[in-house]
């Protein structure tokens, strides 16, 4: 697993185009001539870009569901709905097909932020309100998620 770390700010062109960061292209390197694939956040009003490698290893967790439990075949049809493969091309930039860009509400100003071992891409105004803290309590939630986790890296 290739661990991305960063937040980089950057402007999508009226064809759909955002140019990568330099610094996040250099992180994906061993990615960019396998490609990657683009989908929609389960969660939240944003895309999540995975380097072909960790959409692989997704796709055998989902590959483990019975189909026919409905619930699983429900899922399956979701999480994969608007799914496009996609690949940086020779001048770095990234193409957002107009049907991810409008789930996005993506209009100018774009933030591409690593989530571990993906990079989410955000509309700049959606992005500063999902981690401003007005709906959540962070320190609450750190509690919750990394409280109770006690291992030998001595996680603080």
């Amino acid at each position: 697993m290739n661990t991305i770390v960063g937040t980089y700010e950057c402007k999508v062109d009226a064809k759909g185009r955002i140019l990568m960061p330099a610094p996040l292209k250099k992180q994906l390197a061993t990615s960019l001539q396998n490609g990657f694939v683009l989908k929609r956040s389960v969660f939240q009003p944003c895309l999540e870009l995975y380097p072909m490698e960790e959409w692989d290893l997704m796709m055998q967790k989902i590959n483990k569901l019975n189909r026919f439990v409905k619930k699983n075949n429900d899922f399956i049809r979701r999480f994969t709905a608007g799914v496009k493969m996609v690949e940086i091309d020779a001048l770095g930039r990234l193409l957002v097909p107009k049907d991810l860009v409008v789930f996005a509400n993506i209009s100018k100003d774009v933030v591409f932020s690593s989530a571990v071992n993906i990079v989410e891409i955000w509309d700049k105004e959606l992005y500063e309100k999902s981690i401003s803290g007005e709906d959540v309590d962070f320190a609450d939630l750190a509690e919750e998620v990394m409280g109770n986790t006690n291992d030998d890296h001595g996680i603080s």
